[in-house]
């Protein structure tokens, strides 16, 4: 679900394993700071706490898999697929290339934590890394730790988008672990623990020791 945690795991998961990051809400956000017409659609659906069109963001993902030279010892779908359609289609992407997904792995956290996550929740822009005013401030107040440039808060991560969202998670993307289960390749995680505790049980789920 929103504030989860992804978006502060999947950064750590990238450079661990050496894949490629797709975060299709960056993906669609970054066609929002340009103003394409895509970008101007999409915000207009973000910022109510829709979903954006199925076509829209199985393209991205397919486009990236096949041209991001970053993508070719791995992926990271972060947030995706959020429907069974999402799913379904993805599964054919796949499949044109005999690649298969690994794990499914959901986050798993009580929608009454995660009004005070995504309301203190603060974002890089240009990498995706995420901090939060209580629970993992910057060192530096409003700016990334690794560049010093500074943080923005989302338009949508407020409690009545957050509500919206929860309504669409709930209704359309809980049924994806459905799907995976099915396929064996279902894994969850308990996400209302420290982000340092998440990313161990995330090393044990993917089979990495140190």
């Amino acid at each position: 679900p929103p504030g989860a945690g992804k978006g502060t795991q999947s950064p750590k998961i990238k450079d661990v394993f050496n894949a490629c990051h797709l975060a299709t809400g960056d993906m669609l956000r970054a066609q929002v700071r340009e103003g394409t017409p895509l970008g101007l659609e999409a915000k207009k659906i973000m910022d109510a706490g829709g979903l954006v069109g199925d076509d829209i963001m199985v393209g991205m993902i397919q486009d990236n898999l096949k041209n991001n030279e970053a993508c070719r010892s791995g992926f990271i779908l972060d947030g995706f697929p959020r429907t069974v359609k999402q799913a379904e289609m993805l599964d054919k992407v796949l499949a044109k290339d005999k690649v298969t997904l690994d794990h499914a792995v959901e986050m798993i956290i009580d929608d009454s934590v995660l009004v005070e996550r995504v309301e203190g929740r603060l974002i890089h822009q240009s990498s995706g890394r995420s901090y939060h005013t209580k629970f993992n401030p910057p060192k530096q107040h409003m700016k990334d730790d690794l560049t010093g440039e500074p943080l923005i808060k989302r338009s949508d991560d407020n409690a009545e988008a957050l509500k919206k969202r929860l309504l669409s998670y709930h209704q359309q993307t809980k049924p994806v672990a459905e799907y995976y289960k099915k396929q064996g390749v279902y894994r969850k995680v308990d996400a209302d623990q420290t982000p340092k505790a998440v990313w161990w049980s995330l090393l044990g789920i993917f089979g990495r020791q140190f």
